[in-house]
């Protein structure tokens, strides 16, 4: 006979529910994720592993915050954004009052939380384009997927247990996604500012950023 998947408050422990009950608002949950360390190490780490290491790079920070979203009331959606010659970037999203909103772990500045503002998920997605740039200070934001739901990965333990995460990534490899430009408008793309250049990299660290092989 199998058991039931366990609810979303009953994975954590005491210690761990002290923690999260004070992540209210996705506003808490962002400034919890800004008080770690951004992580370098090639693994990924489970929400509760998060906790338990204080740090977590973009897809760790993701599923911390799609975690801490749900219980708080929003279903567990992550969102991969594509890029080009960079790493992609993903972002755990909420909705108020019928308006997308995000929640992000990121070495950059401007790659992070959103006010829950816009109107549709291309929109929100949007938003980032101009902070999304390579050392190249290339424009590199293509596209996105459709939000993938975390809850056909509790039987997985995705929010307590590192072993099978990288089927959540396979996972965002093969789901549909959206571009955002076509050829002419990539052709015409001007390289980033240096203002805006060195205002995004501020605190990031060198060796969680993308460089060209």
């Amino acid at each position: 006979m199998n058991r039931p998947t366990p609810g979303p408050l009953e994975v954590w422990t005491p210690e761990e529910r002290s923690i999260l009950r004070e992540l209210d608002t996705p506003a808490k949950i962002q400034c919890f994720l800004d008080s770690i360390r951004y992580s370098t190490d090639p693994v990924y780490r489970s929400p509760r592993s998060v906790l338990r290491d204080r740090k977590a790079h973009c897809l760790d920070g993701a599923l911390f915050a799609a975690a801490a979203l749900r219980l708080i009331g929003h279903p567990p959606r992550i969102v991969d954004m594509k890029a080009v010659r960079d790493d992609d970037h993903l972002l755990a999203i909420f909705k108020r009052k019928g308006r997308f909103g995000a929640v992000a772990k990121s070495n950059f500045v401007g790659l992070r939380f959103r006010e829950p503002i816009y109107r549709s998920l291309r929109e929100l997605v949007i938003s980032y384009f101009d902070s999304y740039y390579n050392l190249e200070r290339e424009k590199t934001l293509r596209g996105y997927t459709v939000p993938l739901d975390l809850t056909a990965f509790d039987e997985l333990s995705w929010m307590t247990s590192d072993d099978e995460l990288e089927k959540i990534a396979d996972k965002l490899d093969h789901i549909p996604s959206f571009e955002l430009l076509d050829e002419e408008m990539v052709r015409e793309l001007s390289p980033v500012d240096e203002r805006t250049y060195n205002a995004g990299m501020q605190g990031a660290d060198p060796q969680g950023i993308y460089r060209q092989k």
